[in-house]
């Protein structure tokens, strides 16, 4: 780590459609590298998945993300998407999660799916379907939790999520993914 500028804030990139069925491919120290020659600091990936956490000065999360973007898309020659999130905003993720809320993984899957604004998770409830019996699902902020049953995992439609047209402005991270993104976040 590096010396800490107290107007930094730490962030979160969570990159879309990256290493995913063989498209997009960047390796995670190239995307790292990348973020250090903006000049973000104490970088670090997890994940092959493209989810980044760095130290930047708060300059609002909108601007930070076009940005990012542009830097992405330029570097890597594919049309980038990113979902930013604040440290802020990660605690009230983890914290305002349904209760009960990951608390059966040998039950069920648990997932978070991130919404990019301006979507708004009313939006995306109407937008992402649950199979009665299987799935459900719960609005947050700038989230949803989504989990479905193990034993029906075949007959969910999480699935379905890929070709819904709200698609285009999420990106689902695992409850274990999005918790330990949090505990990466706050070790500084």
């Amino acid at each position: 780590m590096t010396a800490q500028n107290p107007s930094d804030e730490t962030y979160l990139a969570l990159l879309r459609g990256i290493n995913v069925g063989g498209k997009n491919i960047i390796k995670m120290a190239d995307l790292r590298s990348c973020f250090e020659a903006e000049g973000f600091r104490d970088v670090a990936t997890y994940i092959q998945s493209g989810n980044v956490i760095f130290r930047s000065p708060s300059t609002g999360l909108r601007i930070l993300t076009k940005k990012i973007e542009g830097i992405l898309s330029e570097s890597f020659d594919y049309e980038a998407s990113v979902v930013m999130r604040s440290r802020k905003q990660m605690r009230a993720v983890v914290s305002d999660a349904p209760v009960g809320f990951g608390e059966q993984p040998e039950t069920y899957r648990y997932d978070v799916i991130f919404l990019k604004a301006p979507l708004t998770s009313t939006a995306a409830m109407e937008g992402v379907p649950t199979r009665p019996g299987v799935d459900e699902a719960w609005a947050g902020t700038g989230v949803l939790y989504f989990s479905r049953r193990i034993d029906q995992a075949s007959r969910s439609y999480l699935s379905r999520l890929a070709s819904m047209p709200v698609y285009q402005r999420v990106t689902v991270r695992n409850w274990n993914t999005t918790t330990r993104l949090l505990e990466l976040m706050e070790s500084d």
